[in-house]
């Protein structure tokens, strides 16, 4: 029989290297962000987001999604400068625990400069990241970390919105970018970009799965993130009270299609996404022991369950643990140390 390698007590302490210092390589050294981004631009529904963000936060021990206040979508024509100001003041007066972000304008837009200057010049701090929507090219990333440098948040992560068939072309491109964090696909756009080649089932929970055009979008998003280790994060579900429609979707983005992270409209639909993208109670178990072994003799190779392990299954299982914790997961005790100065 196999023997499991473990610390010779439970109350021993666990090897000093942290697993994501100690497997760095390869992808183990990938952002971990929350796997739920949940947008509203409504000056209601955003306090509303904050506030469900707290109560979530207090319940899971963990911010578990963020919320992006929209100004693209959000700002009435006219408006943009008031509604900036209304997203600065909301960032200000978010929780210290609460994780915030704001949708600018597209940079070609006449409010982009204003957007980021106000928002990024005024909240840089408050902010998690800023989401720059309709992105062609490297270009307007340098067009947006320009801006930002000018407001003096030179440091603010850019999470960026694929939308057309040309920019999904330059997704690894745009990947490689050392400023982007995360890429999203924007589904009713790309497929209205296609002047009706691409039917309009395509734009449903179910038939954005199937269509091959979208399937290849989203399948070059994913991997282009993945290569570069930056976080691929899936589009939304507009079938916002169909909860089964909400949880298929979810579930195939995370297991079929690589993403890591997926888009929230209404408030019904974090749970579903946080159920989707938790790994299983087992999966959490078994990677808790393995990873436990490994740090005991310092990541050297193991054998559990009649398999060998070495580095490279130790970062798929120290990644089961990561996800385990972003979705809210209760953690084994051994695994508990690892977060404790995360939040």
């Amino acid at each position: 029989m196999d023997r499991l390698l473990q610390p010779e007590s439970k109350h021993q302490p666990m090897a000093a290297t942290h697993p994501r210092k100690a497997l760095l390589g390869a992808q183990g050294g990938a952002i971990v962000l929350p796997v739920c981004d949940h947008y509203s631009g409504v000056e209601a529904r955003m306090r509303k987001s904050l506030q469900l963000q707290a109560e979530m936060t207090e319940e899971f021990g963990a911010c578990v999604f963020d919320v992006t206040l929209d100004c693209e979508d959000g700002a009435p024509v006219g408006g943009e400068a008031e509604h900036a100001a209304l997203v600065v003041e909301l960032a200000l007066a978010a929780a210290s625990t609460a994780r915030v972000a704001a949708r600018v304008h597209a940079v070609d837009h006449p409010a982009f400069e204003r957007d980021v200057a106000v928002i990024a010049g005024q909240a840089g701090t408050r902010l998690s990241h800023i989401m720059l929507p309709k992105v062609e090219s490297v270009a307007d990333v340098e067009r947006a970390e320009a801006a930002l440098q000018l407001a003096g948040a030179a440091d603010l992560p850019l999470h960026v919105l694929i939308e057309s068939p040309a920019a999904v072309h330059r997704a690894f491109d745009i990947a490689a970018h050392p400023r982007v964090q995360s890429i999203s696909f924007g589904l009713m756009d790309f497929v209205s970009a296609h002047g009706g080649a691409i039917p309009a089932s395509s734009l449903r929970a179910q038939g954005q799965f199937t269509h091959p055009l979208v399937v290849r979008a989203k399948l070059e998003i994913a991997a282009a993130c993945h290569a570069h280790g930056k976080v691929p994060s899936h589009c939304v579900v507009t079938e916002f009270s169909d909860t089964a429609a909400m949880q298929a979707a979810a579930k195939r983005a995370a297991h079929e299609f690589g993403f890591t992270r997926m888009w929230s409209i209404h408030p019904s639909q974090i749970r579903p996404i946080l159920e989707a993208f938790a790994p299983e109670q087992q999966e959490i178990e078994t990677a808790s022991k393995i990873i436990a072994a490994a740090a005991a003799v310092h990541w050297a190779p193991i054998s559990f369950a009649s398999q060998l392990h070495d580095r490279a299954s130790y970062r798929y299982f120290w990644h089961v643990i990561e996800r385990a914790h972003a979705t809210g997961r209760v953690l084994p005790a051994e695994m508990r140390p690892y977060f404790q100065s995360s939040h």
